[in-house]
């Protein structure tokens, strides 16, 4: 049985940053189950006193002191949290000090300034991109003379989502086009993305993943079969291969790393929001 732990992501705010960077520190631990807790919004001695309840009552449970990952920006909320008794990790602690000695200037602990509407034109560019790669999705709309990128590729492999996340955090127009029947068998790129080729990426998948999450929206089909996912997954590459199409494979990438390499590929240089 692999070890358990429970962690809870603490924060004054919507807790986004909490969970986001202990994520990405707690997947470097193979062999752990971790139990995670987003406990958001913690802005009073009250709140701060239920969460240290929690984390007592976790410990009880388990026999081991909980984890937290902590964005609380009033030490004295912070303080009364950690009589909970749990390992607390400050995500913003290391950098403060030696920031605050380097400008020559205290911090101003402002709750939600990390997520906060502060720019409103930043704001309203993934508006403008949400409503873009929802207006592009799946070939509704193929005027793509204002997309920055156009994700390519058979049914299923992750386009809209991947999208959709490059519009949110990115402010990225990205468009996609789902590869038919037709196009597979004519094994040539469709007229009216030649056009547009520089803009083109195209996403694939391994065919036994492909045939799973098919089988998951249209079971018993032709459409989920691992032989017409193997075909479609293999004219589409060559297709690829052939118009020299960037590609990258979905099926053990997660999305925020897909987005990344797309953006870094196609050199669309834009930062998260």
């Amino acid at each position: 049985m692999p070890m358990r732990r429970t962690v809870f992501y603490i924060s004054d705010g919507t807790g986004i940053t909490a969970e986001t960077i202990g994520h990405s520190v707690l997947t470097q631990f193979e062999g752990i189950d971790f139990e995670t807790f987003r406990l958001p919004f913690v802005d009073s001695a009250e709140k701060a006193e239920h969460a240290a309840q929690r984390i007592r009552a976790a410990q009880t449970q388990t026999g081991v002191r909980p984890i937290v990952i902590n964005t609380i920006m009033d030490p004295a909320l912070s303080d009364v949290v950690a009589t909970g008794g749990a390992l607390m990790l400050d995500v913003f602690a290391p950098f403060l000090g030696p920031l605050q000695e380097e400008l020559g200037t205290l911090r101003s602990p402002r709750v939600g300034k990390a997520h906060g509407l502060t720019n409103f034109a930043e704001y309203e560019a993934r508006i403008n991109a949400t409503n873009y790669a929802l207006s592009h999705d799946d070939g509704i709309d193929v005027r793509y003379d204002d997309a920055e990128v156009i994700l390519v590729g058979v049914s299923r492999v992750g386009k809209t989502p991947t999208c959709l996340y490059m519009a949110l955090h990115y402010g990225v127009k990205a468009a996609n086009y789902p590869l038919t029947e037709e196009d597979l068998d004519k094994l040539e790129l469709p007229a009216r993305l030649v056009p547009f080729k520089s803009k083109l990426y195209a996403l694939s998948i391994d065919a036994p993943r492909l045939a799973q999450v098919r089988e998951a929206r249209r079971p018993g089909s032709k459409y989920a079969t691992l032989a017409q996912c193997r075909r479609e997954l293999e004219l589409a590459e060559k297709l690829y291969r052939r118009d020299g199409i960037p590609m990258q494979s979905t099926t053990n990438t997660s999305i925020e790393e897909i987005a990344s390499k797309i953006l870094s590929q196609l050199g669309i240089e834009k930062h998260m929001f």
